[in-house]
């Protein structure tokens, strides 16, 4: 028997029991208020996990459906409403400064990803950008995303954050999505082409989700490593009989 194959197995054992876990729902907005059948009503309490969602640069917010124009990915066919954000700033103003902002504390967690629905109105500005902080109070840009038809859902656009050490283990996490001036970086673009940039334009935010994988405590270490170890351990006395 090739005695190199049992060890290289006993070190894979060891390696994989302390591989990360898989990343998972950490915190999510799904903004209904309940089972009231009443889109108009809803709430920025998270429906799992916990974390604030506010408004930014003056921005207003409502409630309205979140099943209208094709629908989010919400599961909820009674009440699924989805956070209406409107008063946009004038045209070529305020870059990236009016939209949403949500802080997470991710103590404890790595592999930050952040995934939404998004719902364009006819008037509203194309350009998005998703920004992140560290300090909940500095942003950086770090992706941007077009909805080039208007009164339609961009269901999924996401933004994956794992490369960046800094937003782990951070109590003062947070993200900002905001209107952004269109290619010519002087200028709103409006979602559909034939209409006009307005101010009182509409976005609509459903199923905000942060995903994160669990650090796991030291002594979870100690027994993954203890496992690999005593595999290791069980095929050495087999083969010394």
């Amino acid at each position: 028997m090739n005695s190199r194959f049992p060890l290289a197995l006993a070190a894979g054992l060891a390696l994989a029991a302390a591989a990360p876990l898989h990343a998972q729902l950490f915190t999510q907005w799904n903004f209904n208020s309940g089972d009231d059948a009443t889109t108009s009503t809803g709430t920025l309490t998270p429906s799992f996990g916990s974390g604030t969602a506010a408004l930014i640069g003056g921005a207003t917010g409502t409630f309205a459906s979140g099943a209208s124009n094709g629908g989010s990915t919400d599961p909820n066919t009674t009440d699924d409403s989805a956070w209406n954000i409107s008063t946009w700033a004038a045209q070529g103003t305020e870059n990236k400064t009016r939209g949403v902002q949500f802080s997470v504390s991710t103590v404890g967690m790595t592999d930050i990803s952040v995934s939404w629905d998004q719902r364009h109105s006819n008037s509203s500005s194309e350009y998005v950008v998703f920004q992140y902080s560290t300090d909940g109070s500095t942003f950086t840009d770090f992706a941007t995303f077009q909805g080039q038809t208007g009164d339609t859902w961009f269901n999924g656009r996401s933004a994956d954050l794992s490369s960046i050490a800094a937003v782990e283990n951070n109590p003062s996490f947070a993200f900002r999505i905001v209107q952004s001036f269109g290619a010519d970086n002087l200028n709103y673009e409006p979602s559909n082409q034939t209409a006009a940039y307005a101010t009182t334009g509409t976005w609509r935010f459903d199923m905000v989700t942060v995903n994160a994988t669990p650090v796991p405590e030291p002594e979870e270490y100690a027994a993954m490593a203890a496992g690999g170890l005593l595999a290791f351990a069980v095929w050495r006395r087999r083969q010394s009989r």
